[in-house]
């Protein structure tokens, strides 16, 4: 495992997400992302409090939808902003460790296969240096009219 980018050195990282943003998003929160080789990307995420469960790690629905939003920040830094209104039609969690506060977790995503209609995905997300989840995720592709 690779531990996650101390906070200062976010260099060759893209930022992503909106601070005044009011929708679900802004539940995720903002972070970081990059793509350093084809079909593969790099998504980073403090966990806050407010992703935490009432024992005091990171809820299993919040990681949930960290991985759905992480696949589509993963296709932006791969520059397939194209397919960021993709439509989610399948998403698998294995929960395999905790989540802690205030530490960055980082999501490996790998594009597995595209066809005409439909996108392949998959992730592990870690923390520090162990796994705390690993994802699977179908994708419908929207079709751009030009």
């Amino acid at each position: 495992m690779v531990a996650a980018a101390p906070a200062e050195d976010w260099s060759g990282w893209r930022r992503w997400g909106d601070s005044d943003s009011v929708d679900f998003p802004s539940v995720i929160g903002s972070g970081y992302a990059r793509s350093d080789a084809p079909g593969k990307a790099r998504v980073a995420l403090e966990v806050r409090p407010q992703h935490m469960n009432r024992f005091g790690n990171m809820h299993g629905g919040f990681a949930a939808g960290f991985a759905d939003h992480a696949y589509f920040i993963a296709l932006w830094a791969m520059g397939r902003e194209d397919q960021m209104a993709a439509l989610t039609i399948d998403l698998s969690m294995q929960y395999l460790g905790l989540g802690k506060r205030g530490l960055t977790m980082i999501a490996d995503v790998e594009l597995l296969k595209e066809t005409g209609k439909m996108l392949f995905l998959r992730m592990t997300i870690a923390q520090g240096d162990g796994l705390i989840a690993a994802s699977t995720a179908t994708l419908r592709k929207v079709i751009v009219a030009k």
